[in-house]
């Protein structure tokens, strides 16, 4: 097999993330091609060779799979946004629940109950949020406004007809991709970093019907001097819409990056937010917050963890990468106390904007990164719920998380490979997969969100359940059964922390056990007592537990 050969196969299997695998018995190699689904007979070239394993693309589709129907958008396959528009959406949910299956049985240590993958409530026009992209459909071809062409970072396809979005954001895209036509003005040239357009961004609430428009363009003089912002302004107030024009917004960005970015907006029209509701509850959105891209798949997905949280009457729960506090706010109205962390400074300030809206007095949140933060939070969590973005939990914060000992936590993952990665860490120390099953939030895609439950530790079939009253019983001997230099070797061995004997008086004190009186006084008056960190707290909780020193 050499690079640039081509080859017929049918493809047998697609595994997470879009890989197709295609067995050739005369090369006796398997070759993955991406944007294939089960049953296809292609022709493809081959583009890698690397280490034994063998990478295609697909010239042509020779025969179509069984189970194949007509895509529902006339984009679909130029277009880079969908994958699986071509497969009646059962089977779309089949191929990724199967898909996740099969990774997390590889990544699982023992049994676990596996419920399966629940449907997006709308499997058309269900996204909230878009990005268009400025540019050519090929090199110095007409401007454009759409999404990225499949495989390509430069060529856009114009998607007047996109089926992930309603009727308005076609009307919205249309109407500004026909006035961007008629100004002259050209779009940013990300090679050359010179033009004015680079994107659109839309958003809609599902439930209020608001919309949001925000045109990002360069500063470059030549080209912002000839912006006609109030004309654009009038044209799209004059569409007709089924919604409802909150604000219309203009975001300078002159980053070298080709990414949405807001180095300031001027708000052109209305407000530069709206409300969207999910599960009873509202929330503020800005251009850029960050909110789940399906509204009412997001309920289906918190509910989803919600169940997994199960009692939460006088608990406090950490929401790590909370976001703009989505999940906190859920679980508040019934937990005793939900503490949020997000590194993003403007989702934390939405969080507690829209926390004061919800008449929630229980929620508190802290910007900043988890590793950082979950140092200072001063509080012991009883459960853990973790959202992380595609990359997962850093290591090192994942240690610290794991540190705290909580018996259940419950882990949302939008990218199974990283989910992967953390579970092995999981359970390495001690924490086991109870059940786990996935939400499909993005129909016609490969995307997939899934839900883990996670508990600590497990009932030793070996060891025999013993009720006793602690009235007929001298304790004594028990909270004398470890000294201070066992409990600091203890966790040092296990959490490879250092505690102090200060820090092991404070936590026993804490439990109702006699502590020496001198290792909570101070020499000098009016002396500062250094207070036990979490994690210490919950590495000599798990000590004193070892030593069964407390029940």
């Amino acid at each position: 097999m050499k690079k640039g050969q081509v080859y017929e196969g049918r493809i047998e299997t697609v595994e997470f993330p879009n890989k197709g695998k295609i067995y050739l018995p005369e090369e006796e190699k398997t070759v993955i091609v991406k944007n294939g689904v089960p049953g296809q007979k292609v022709r493809f070239s081959v583009n890698k060779i690397r280490k034994g394993k063998a990478e295609g693309r697909i010239l042509e589709v020779l025969e179509p799979s069984e189970k194949e129907i007509p895509p529902c958008c006339p984009h679909f396959g130029q277009c880079g946004g969908c994958t699986y528009q071509n497969l009646p959406y059962e089977e779309q949910l089949k191929l990724k629940e199967g898909q996740i299956k099969a990774m997390m049985d590889e990544a699982v240590d023992g049994p676990y109950i596996w419920e399966g993958i629940q449907a997006s409530p709308r499997k058309e026009a269900y996204r909230n949020k878009m990005e268009f992209s400025f540019g050519d459909e090929y090199k110095d071809g007409p401007l454009a406004l759409g999404m990225h062409k499949r495989g390509s970072f430069h060529d856009i396809v114009n998607v007047q007809e996109c089926r992930i979005v309603d009727e308005d954001f076609r009307k919205i895209l249309s109407c500004t991709l026909e006035y961007a036509k008629n100004s002259g003005l050209p779009y940013y040239h990300r090679m050359r970093h010179t033009g004015f357009y680079r994107h659109l961004l839309v958003r809609k609430a599902v439930k209020t019907g608001e919309i949001l428009i925000d045109l990002v363009t360069t500063t470059q003089e030549e080209f912002l001097g000839h912006f006609d912002s109030q004309g654009w302004v009038e044209t799209l107030r004059s569409i007709e819409l089924s919604g409802r024009i909150a604000g219309i917004l203009h975001t300078r960005n002159d980053s070298v990056a080709d990414v949405v970015k807001d180095e300031g907006t001027d708000i052109l029209f209305g407000e530069d937010y709206f409300y969207e509701e999910l599960l009873g509850l509202r929330f503020k959105i800005t251009p850029f917050s960050f909110f789940q891209t399906n509204s009412l798949g997001a309920e289906v997905l918190y509910e989803k963890a919600r169940s997994y949280i199960g009692e939460t009457k006088d608990k406090v729960i950490f929401d790590l990468y909370s976001g703009t506090g989505t999940i906190a706010q859920i679980l508040a109205p019934v937990a005793k106390k939900v503490v949020g962390v997000e590194i993003v400074e403007e989702a934390v300030e939405a969080a507690k904007e829209n926390a004061r809206m919800n008449g929630l007095s229980n929620c508190t949140f802290w910007a900043g990164d988890v590793l950082k933060v979950i140092d200072e939070l001063g509080e012991v969590p009883d459960l853990i719920v973790l959202d992380p973005p595609r990359d997962g939990v850093n290591p090192k914060a994942l240690e610290k998380i794991i540190r705290f000992g909580v018996e259940k936590m419950v882990y949302i993952a939008c990218k199974p490979t990283s989910l992967a990665r953390d579970l092995e860490m999981l359970q390495g120390r001690g924490y086991q997969v109870e059940r786990m099953g996935c939400v499909d939030l993005f129909p016609g895609t490969y995307h997939v969100e899934t839900v883990v439950l996670l508990s600590k530790g497990e009932i030793d079939s070996k060891k025999v359940r013993v009720e006793f009253s602690l009235e007929d019983m001298d304790m004594s001997g028990f909270q004398k059964g470890a000294t201070y230099e066992q409990i600091k070797a203890y966790v040092l061995e296990k959490f490879e922390l250092k505690v102090s004997s200060l820090y092991i008086s404070q936590i026993k004190r804490k439990c109702g056990l006699d502590v020496g009186q001198n290792y909570n006084l101070s020499k000098k008056e009016n002396a500062k007592v250094p207070k036990c960190p979490p994690e210490k707290e919950a590495a000599i909780m798990d000590a004193l537990k070892y030593f069964q020193m407390i029940m």
